[in-house]
C-alpha cells in the first residue's frame, strides 16, 4: 500500500532516534529557533530497552507528562466532586447518573468536531488554551447555589476543551519524541492515567469530605491553571501543522479528510477497531455495584472491581513496553486483544469477589495492548493529521464504552449480571479474533510505516 493521503496532500510519517528532537520543516526552522531554543535530550543508546530512560530525560516530555498528570487528576476529582454535589442537592440517583453521563458525552460529541483544532493551530497553544478554559468553567461549576441545569451546562462545557487537549497532547508528543521513545513516552502517560484512576477512587471521597464538594470543585480548577503554566514554560513553540498558510484548510475540510484517512487505510482502521474492543471487556466495570451486591459486598468491593483493570493495565503495560521487543509486541496486539476478553467467560462459574478482581487484573494486563496500538496508530498517521485522527478514535472509544456499559446494565435486569459479563466476553473474543487475522498480515507494514523518515521540505 502507498503512503496514506489526506485530501490533496501527501504525507509521510517522520521517525527519529531517541536521542534526537523531532525536526521542524526546513523553511520554518530559523524563525522557530529565534523564538525558542530546542531542548536536546542527552545522547542515548539505540537499544530499545533504553527508551524509558531516554524519554524521561527529555525536558519537554517531563513538562508534558507532569502537566498531563495534573490535568488527569483534576478530571477524576471533578467527576467525583460534581456527582456528589448534584446528589447532595437533589438526593436523586437519576440526577447523579445523568451528571456522570455528562462527563462522557462531550468527548463523544466533540471528538469528530473539535479534534481538528489540534492540526489547524499550534498544538502547544491548543493545550494551554484548553486548560485555561477548563479552569475558568470548573471554578464556575463550584459556585454555591447554582441550579442543577446550570451545573450540568457548565460541566458539559468544561469537558469539551478536553477533546482538542487530548488530541493535541498525543500529536505534540510525537513531535517531541518518536520511534521507540514515543512508544515509551505514550506508555508512561497511559500508565499515569491508570494510576490517576486509582488515586481518584482512593482519595476523591476523602478530599470531598474534608473541604466539601463546592470547594473541591473550585480548588480543582487550579490544577488546570498550573498544568497550562507548566506547558507554557516547559514546551517550546512549534508551528501549526496545517494552519498559517495562504491556503489553510477549514475545520470542516480537516475533519472530512481525516475521517477518510482513518477509515480507508486498513492499518489505521484495524488499530482503531482494536481500541474500541474495550466496549466488551469493560462491561464488568459498569456492573461493579450489582455484581458485588449479588454476593453481599459493599462499596469497597465495588471499588476494587473497578480498580482491577487499571491495576492490570499498569503491570501489563510496563512489561509489554519495557521487556518485550518492538516487533514482537506489535505482533502480539492481536492475541492479547483476544485474551483480554477470555477472563469474562469465567463469570459463568459465579466467582467470589476476590476472584473477580483477580480476573479483571488479568484482563487488564492483556488489555495493555492498547498502549502499543495507541502509539502505533499515532505514528502511522501523517504528522499533519494526527490530532484529528487520534480524536476520532478516542471519541469512538468513549462512545463504545458508554454503549457497552449501558447495554450491559439494561440486559442485566433480565438476564442477570453474570450471564451478561460472559456474553460480553464471547463477543469480545469474536471481535478480537476477526481483527487479529488481518492484523497478522498488516502489522509488518505498520512497523515499516512507523519508521519511515520524513523527507526534507
Amino acid at each position: 500500500m502507498g503512503k496514506p493521503q489526506m485530501g490533496s496532500h501527501e504525507f509521510t510519517v517522520p521517525t527519529q532516534s531517541c536521542a534526537d528532537v523531532a525536526p521542524l520543516p526546513a523553511e520554518r526552522q530559523n524563525a522557530e529557533q529565534a523564538e525558542a531554543t530546542p531542548s536536546r535530550p542527552p545522547p542515548s543508546s539505540s537499544d530499545w530497552r533504553d527508551s524509558y530512560r531516554d524519554v524521561i530525560r527529555v525536558r519537554e516530555f517531563q513538562a508534558l507528562w507532569f502537566a498531563h498528570a495534573l490535568s488527569m487528576t483534576g478530571s477524576y476529582l471533578l467527576n467525583i466532586a460534581v456527582t456528589v454535589l448534584v446528589y447532595q442537592q437533589t438526593a436523586s440517583a437519576l440526577a447523579a447518573g445523568v451528571t456522570l453521563a455528562l462527563t462522557f458525552l462531550p468527548q463523544v460529541v466533540g471528538g469528530p468536531l473539535l479534534s481538528g483544532l489540534a492540526d489547524l493551530y499550534p498544538r502547544r497553544r491548543v493545550i494551554i488554551v484548553s486548560d485555561v478554559l477548563r479552569a475558568v468553567l470548573i471554578v464556575a461549576v463550584g459556585i454555591p447555589g447554582l441550579p442543577i441545569w446550570a451545573i450540568w451546562l457548565l460541566l458539559f462545557l468544561s469537558i469539551l476543551p478536553m477533546v482538542p487537549f487530548t488530541a493535541a497532547r498525543a500529536a505534540l508528543l510525537a513531535e517531541i519524541v518518536q520511534g521507540e521513545c514515543y512508544i515509551a513516552g505514550s506508555a508512561i502517560i497511559n500508565m499515569t492515567s491508570q494510576a490517576g484512576t486509582l488515586v481518584g477512587l482512593a482519595a476523591g471521597g476523602w478530599v470531598i469530605a474534608t473541604v466539601g464538594p463546592n470547594s473541591a470543585v473550585m480548588y480543582n480548577g487550579l490544577t488546570f491553571l498550573i498544568a497550562s503554566a507548566i506547558v507554557r514554560l516547559g514546551v517550546r513553540p512549534r508551528p501549526a501543522p496545517l494552519g498559517g498558510g495562504e491556503e489553510s484548510p477549514t475545520l470542516w475540510q480537516v475533519t472530512r479528510d481525516g475521517t477518510r484517512l482513518v477509515f480507508q487505510d486498513p492499518r489505521l482502521r484495524t488499530l482503531g477497531l482494536f481500541a474500541w474492543l474495550a466496549s466488551f471487556y469493560m462491561v464488568p466495570y459498569g456492573l461493579a455495584n450489582p455484581l458485588v451486591d449479588e454476593v453481599g459486598g459493599g462499596p469497597t468491593a465495588a471499588g476494587m472491581i473497578m480498580a482491577g483493570p487499571s491495576m492490570g493495565a499498569m503491570l501489563g503495560g510496563f512489561v509489554l513496553t519495557r521487556l518485550i521487543s518492538p516487533d514482537v509486541r506489535m505482533r502480539l496486539i492481536g492475541p492479547l486483544a483476544v485474551i483480554a476478553s477470555v477472563p469474562l467467560l469465567l463469570w459463568l462459574l459465579h466467582p467470589p469477589i476476590w476472584a473477580m478482581v483477580a480476573l479483571l487484573v488479568v484482563s487488564g494486563m492483556a488489555a495493555s495492548y492498547q498502549f502499543v496500538a495507541n502509539a502505533a496508530f499515532v505514528l502511522c498517521v501523517p504528522a499533519e493529521g494526527r490530532g484529528l485522527a487520534f480524536g476520532l478514535v478516542a471519541a469512538g472509544l468513549q462512545a463504545a464504552q458508554g454503549i457497552g456499559i449501558a447495554l450491559g446494565s439494561l440486559l442485566a435486569e433480565s438476564a442477570g449480571t453474570h450471564a451478561v459479563v460472559a456474553v460480553a466476553g464471547v463477543l469480545g473474543i469474536a471481535g478480537a479474533a476477526a481483527l487479529a487475522i488481518p492484523w497478522s498480515r498488516l502489522y509488518a507494514g505498520a512497523v515499516t510505516l512507523m519508521h519511515q523518515h520524513e523527507p526534507a521540505e
